[in-house]
């Protein structure tokens, strides 16, 4: 789809120091959002103007803003609220109660940005009162009192994320055992228990990605109980790390030289996997054409 096809959606970060931003950021770049983080309130026009040229076109755009700018904070309410008006942008405000905040800045040992020589709550007071505007005109207001990080993580990702996008981002790694485990992954699967086509003359000096040897392997009654069994397993994992925030998992599928039976079941749990609307799969085979 070309830019000029595309909707533009930029979201407003803001809200109370403490209540939660660094989160709510981080959780719109898992779900594919360009996050500026900390920007002076007059640059947000220019860069929305930028976002939109064809050349730099950014769907997606989020921005922090927060009262760390000083000085430069002070237009933020007028810039906002003009830029507000736009029914693609949108205000999204993260509050939280005093006695909350006191105790999340207690509990980091720093203290407010607006306290200067008074005490944590006369910087909240400060900040509530340079907020107020920004929060009546926001589209979107969060109560991070009750929540913790996983709970707010969740909330952006709901109200923002696209309706039916995939929720998991899972990776399946085939690789050899005689080359070592594969650090970076979640779970292993070992595929030695499934006979070998190395041993087979006519089938050696090809891979899982051939049609020969992936109808050899799949078409073992061991290697059908396996997929069967396992990809309920993976039913029950895969939403599980969804509740705990964890949106990236990598699969290792291992046989003994990474170039057979791991490659084709590999590519087999793609393919099973590929018509899954919450799941987008990809395969790397890691040991594949090594001697």
């Amino acid at each position: 789809m070309s830019a000029s096809a595309t909707p533009q959606r930029v979201l407003i970060v803001t809200g109370m120091s403490g209540a939660g931003r660094s989160t709510a950021a981080n959780a719109l770049e898992d779900l594919g959002w360009y996050v500026v983080d900390n920007l002076p309130p007059q640059m947000l026009p220019p860069l929305v103007e930028l976002a939109r040229e064809p050349e730099t076109f950014m769907p997606q755009l989020a921005a922090v803003i927060d009262v760390r700018g000083g000085a430069l904070f002070s237009r933020a309410t007028e810039v906002i609220v003009d830029l507000a008006k736009d029914p693609n942008i949108q205000v999204m405000f993260l509050d939280t109660t005093d006695d909350r905040l006191v105790r999340r800045f207690e509990q980091v040992r720093r203290p407010h940005p607006l306290q200067e020589d008074g005490t944590l709550l006369d910087g909240i007071e400060r900040e509530r009162g340079l907020m107020r505007s920004i929060r009546e005109q926001s589209n979107l207001i969060i109560d991070t009192t009750e929540m913790n990080i996983h709970q707010l993580t969740t909330a952006v990702k709901a109200a923002y994320g696209e309706e039916g996008e995939a929720t998991t981002r899972l990776t399946v790694m085939s690789f050899g055992f005689k080359y070592g485990l594969p650090s970076d992954v979640d779970m292993v699967a070992d595929m030695r228990f499934l006979p070998n086509p190395y041993w087979e003359e006519g089938l050696r000096h090809s891979s899982g990605q051939d049609e020969p040897v992936a109808e050899y392997v799949t078409s073992q009654p061991e290697a059908q109980r396996f997929l069967e069994h396992y990809l309920k397993v993976l039913d029950t994992v895969l939403p599980g790390y969804v509740r705990e925030n964890k949106t990236y998992a990598t699969l290792a599928i291992g046989c003994t030289g990474g170039k057979h039976r791991s490659v084709a079941m590999a590519e087999e749990i793609r393919q099973r996997l590929g018509s899954r609307h919450d799941i987008q799969v990809s395969v790397k085979h890691r040991d594949l054409g090594r001697e």
